[in-house]
């Protein structure tokens, strides 16, 4: 085989494209935390950002900081657990709509997760917001993920 073909196969399986990028950085926090990692890397979005940030602030992880790097920027999300019986803040994390069938909803129809003990996390006009945020800022959108 050609060093040229070999070279040029390697660097294409590296530069493979995703169909759901959300999906995969929601499976990473959900491994890492049933994993017990302190710390998940994930290739950054303007997406997953403002998915972090919302994550951050409800308090379902510690910190996070995006990284700029030469082939592409990564987010650093230090996860949170209990400190005394060391369980993940985060219990469950569930993709809503996927490219093949997206999820949205009005005001009225919006989820409540958990009977409010969860959040779910919406793409609307407004932003990335929560689903409380949503209600009392009266928008819809796309329901990306539940989070409890």
């Amino acid at each position: 085989m050609d060093i040229g073909l070999l070279r040029e196969s390697i660097s294409n399986k590296n530069n493979l494209t995703m169909t759901d990028p959300i999906a995969d950085f929601l499976t990473r926090i959900r491994n890492a935390s049933m994993a017990g990692h302190k710390v998940v890397e994930i290739p950054s979005s303007k997406m997953k950002v403002e998915m972090t940030r919302v994550l951050h602030e409800k308090g379902y992880i510690l910190s996070y900081k995006v990284v700029e790097g030469t082939p592409f920027n990564t987010i650093k999300i230090a996860l949170k657990y209990h400190p005394e019986s060391k369980k993940a803040a985060i219990k469950k994390i569930i993709r809503i709509s996927k490219p093949g069938l997206r999820q949205y909803t009005g005001v009225a129809e919006m989820p409540r997760v958990l009977n409010g003990l969860g959040i779910a996390i919406l793409s609307t006009n407004k932003g990335i917001i929560t689903d409380k945020e949503a209600r009392n800022l009266n928008v819809g959108g796309e329901v990306l993920c539940y989070v409890y």
